[in-house]
């Protein structure tokens, strides 16, 4: 599921759903993911709350926790039955910031940070597992047609350093 609190030009609500559940597939992701796209101030209060760092992100993923009380995947699957994997937060912001950055339209980029989270929910962490993190994105970015990855992305900005940051960018 898709949910837009802050919508982006160009970007649709069933192209993005259609798209998490190719990336979904492709990183054999068992379960839902449901994709928020969000302001940046809402995404600073997640960051803030839930990773201790008060500042906004552009991706944030949220593994299913069946002992969250409020998780929308707890009430989600009570009511389904359905498997859930997480939730994954979008800076609207920030995602049309980066495609007018590197070049390229912003369903474009949103699809890149979907595919990063939905690798962390697949339990993928770039900051501590030696690059099969981003090996997996840049195969499965090619795969489903990107043209970039996140962590290559970042990496380079960095001098070729991976960001060392769990969960989220």
């Amino acid at each position: 599921m898709v949910i837009i609190h802050q919508a982006i030009a160009g970007v649709s609500q069933q192209a993005l759903a259609r798209f998490a559940r190719r990336a979904r597939r492709a990183a054999d992701l068992k379960g839902k993911v449901n994709v928020v796209l969000a302001s940046s101030r809402e995404v600073r209060a997640l960051n803030r709350r839930f990773c201790g760092k008060d500042k906004p992100t552009d991706v944030l993923s949220f593994p299913y926790m069946p002992a969250w009380p409020g998780s929308l995947a707890r009430t989600r699957g009570a009511k389904t039955g359905a498997t859930h994997a997480g939730d994954i937060v979008i800076s609207s912001d920030i995602a049309a910031a980066s495609a007018r950055l590197y070049g390229h339209e912003p369903a474009q980029e949103v699809k890149i940070l979907i595919l990063h989270g939905v690798l962390h929910l697949a339990g993928y962490d770039h900051g501590r597992d030696a690059g099969q993190m981003a090996r997996k994105e840049e195969r499965l970015r090619r795969e489903l047609g990107l043209s970039d990855g996140l962590i290559r992305r970042t990496s380079a900005a960095e001098g070729g350093r991976a960001t060392g940051r769990a969960r989220k960018r």
